[in-house]
């Protein structure tokens, strides 16, 4: 029998700092919409907002004079170190609707790991092949048979979800890397009126796109989302709803390359400098061989996915297509 562990979201809770008031009984995702005028620089501002502060906040933590230890997750210390706990399985099964970063994303990701791994080689790393940005969590610690009548449910609605991206193509821009004590991740912001950079759609590119634009941000098709699972007889019960666009790329296992206050002022030095890195060279740089820009649904429509989905398991219910 597998041990009751605590999470590491109830040691390190995800507040939206950009100042947005959710309104109960609505869509959650309306309120940044209409705190942001519907207007994309608004909407991107308060990604940033949020983005800014959260940095400063974990920069700060990391190096206070009265820093503890990391947040080390317990079901991932285990997956991956058997010896601890041996047979130990994850019992946490959720239900999500994944993006799957296209092949220029999953280059940039690979580049800031190893940027990542050269000052810190004890942390862990999401492998590539299992990165995606969580459009919307549908429900998450559940039993398999809870989510299995959740997928059923949602059945007559997925192949609608699933591919709701090759019509309606909401842009992402501006990368850097967020982080705190459990994690760091690769974090996007909704883009507004910054240069095209992605590589065009696949040939023939046909099909009549119905939402595409600035106009038209992540955030929406958050909200798009939670409308129509809603409309489908599903009650979304996500972990938190915050202004956020991001790709996991790693956790931390040990507390080694971080025990120190040279090694924590190290490290938060090298993100700070890669964050630099993107800003100065990748973003809005038609020149650079990696590309800061993801338009969600390029390559791969969502990943309806189901299962121990924490570390980027599972399996796939259905791929939409992609452009």
């Amino acid at each position: 029998m597998s041990s009751v562990l605590e999470s590491a979201d109830i040691k390190n809770k995800l507040e939206d700092l950009s100042g947005v008031v959710l309104k109960p009984g609505e869509n959650p995702y309306n309120a940044l919409i209409e705190a942001g005028n519907d207007d994309p620089a608004e909407i991107q501002a308060l990604y940033a907002a949020h983005r800014a502060r959260r940095n400063a906040q974990q920069r700060d933590k990391f190096l206070a004079s009265d820093y503890k230890e990391l947040i080390i997750d317990p079901y991932l210390l285990r997956l991956e170190n058997p010896h601890i706990e041996p047979g130990f399985k994850d019992p946490r099964y959720c239900m999500t609707f994944w993006g799957r970063p296209p092949i220029h994303v999953l280059k940039l990701a690979d580049a800031i790991q190893q940027k990542l791994k050269a000052i810190a080689p004890k942390i862990w790393l999401m492998p590539l092949y299992q990165m995606h940005i969580t459009t919307l969590e549908i429900d998450f610690s559940r039993t398999a048979e809870e989510i299995e009548q959740l997928k059923e449910t949602l059945k007559p609605s997925i192949p609608r979800i699933a591919s709701y991206t090759h019509q309606h193509r909401a842009r992402l821009a501006k990368p850097t890397i967020s982080y705190d004590l459990s994690a760091f991740a690769l974090s996007f912001l909704p883009a507004a009126g910054e240069p095209p950079l992605s590589p065009a759609p696949t040939a023939p590119d046909s099909v009549a796109v119905l939402r595409q634009g600035d106009g038209y941000t992540y955030h929406h098709l958050r909200r798009d989302m939670w409308d129509l699972a809603k409309a489908a007889g599903v009650t979304v019960s996500s972990r938190y709803i915050v202004p956020s666009a991001h790709l996991t790329l790693g956790r931390y296992l040990t507390n080694e390359d971080h025990a120190t206050p040279a090694q924590r002022r190290k490290w938060v030095d090298a993100i700070d400098e890669v964050n630099r890195w993107l800003e100065t060279e990748v973003w809005d740089n038609a020149e650079s061989d990696l590309i800061g820009e993801w338009v969600v649904g390029q390559e791969k429509g969502l990943d309806i996915r189901v299962g121990t989905l924490w570390y980027g398991g599972g399996r796939t219910v259905m791929m939409g297509e992609g452009f």
